[in-house]
């Protein structure tokens, strides 16, 4: 690669349990002879997307080509966290050809993309493109709005119409920002409902973005990477929700760690997380978990009252052997019921 040339970054944004890590996954697993580097950014400090992408032993990715950024928001942390591990990565004898940003799932693109204007950032790289993935099956839930139908109702008689929901309005400002939207887990849908989603995103976006549906985030690397967007230069298109604002902050959203004993039965664990979920009406979960008896560790991760588990490598010699979940979810959650319901 010339050393003068940008290197391009691709922003990957979406929704809480959307299939980001999925997708990232399956792009450094597929990278086509491209040399990759991945920043990751989470809220929870147990870095379970980070463990997951570093424990793949993918060539084209390297374990020294991963930054996990735990600060759950990469948008409001950007000169203390973002440049310095830009300027590491670039620093490599092997300098990547590109680079792949997984945002937070609460996290907004835009302000990211903005960053990319600052000389420091600017003269080296280039946002190629920004991909909001979409949790299809979420969605077509109502997940991320009171009542859809009003809520389009009123979209469509005013644009700038106030929405009382933070949820849809992280939801809305991830798609505002892209410029391709991965509709995955379209295989929980039926075909009515795959095609009212999709429509339902385009109409929030005010400008033509493909809409590509897909299950297990398996999209082909160059889909995803070469669209030679720099969004740095276009954000007058990519209207958001907090454009009058100086800056944001996530006070509308609470998480916490649990720390839980050694579980002797996986499956009876995930029908309680479940229902813990919905009871106490958690957005994501997800964490590393101690099985008794087993030498391999459990990976759950569930999306309101959605679970999936599976177990995902052995632990390490010498690695404690801690079982600590994430929990997510909007201002009040009542960490001492939830605790609590995990423990009975």
């Amino acid at each position: 690669m010339n050393a003068l040339a940008k290197v391009p970054v691709t922003i990957v944004t979406g929704f809480l349990g959307a299939g980001k890590t999925t997708l990232i996954r399956h792009v450094l697993e597929n990278a086509g002879g491209r040399r990759l580097a991945l920043v990751v950014n989470e809220f929870g400090d147990v870095g379970v997307d980070g463990e997951i992408l570093r424990s793949c032993g993918i060539e084209s990715c390297p374990e020294e080509n991963i930054v996990e950024l735990a600060n759950g928001c990469l948008c409001c942390t950007v000169a203390d966290d973002f440049v310095p591990a830009i300027e590491a990565l670039l620093s490599h004898e092997k300098r990547p050809d590109h680079i792949i940003v997984e945002t937070s799932g609460l996290a907004l693109p835009k302000p990211l993309v903005k960053a990319f204007d600052w000389p420091p950032i600017r003269s080296r790289l280039t946002v190629d493109g920004v991909i909001a993935v979409v949790d299809g099956a979420a969605v077509a839930a109502g997940r991320f709005a009171d009542d859809p139908d009003e809520v389009l109702a009123q979209r469509e008689e005013d644009a700038a119409v106030d929405h009382d929901n933070p949820l849809e309005e992280v939801y809305e400002d991830q798609l505002l920002c892209a410029d391709l939207v991965i509709l995955n887990k379209a295989d929980l849908l039926d075909e009515g409902e795959l095609a009212r989603v999709a429509e339902d995103i385009r109409k929030t976006i005010p400008r033509s973005v493909k809409v590509a549906p897909t299950r297990e985030g398996k999209v082909d690397a160059d889909v995803l990477l070469g669209i030679g967007a720099a969004a740095e230069d276009d954000l007058a298109h990519r209207p958001s929700h907090h454009d009058a604002e100086e800056e944001h902050d996530h006070d509308d959203f609470d998480s916490f760690v649990v720390e839980m004993p050694a579980v002797s039965d996986p499956a009876a664990l995930v029908s309680k997380l479940a229902k813990v979920a919905e009871d106490h009406d958690v957005l994501r979960m997800k964490g590393f978990l101690e099985v008794s008896g087993k030498p391999m560790r459990l990976l759950v991760q569930g999306v309101g009252a959605r679970f999936r588990h599976h177990f995902d490598r052995p632990w390490a010699a010498g690695e404690p052997r801690r079982s600590r979940l994430v929990v997510i979810g909007e201002k009040g959650l009542d960490r001492a019921a939830i605790e609590a319901a995990l423990a009975a």
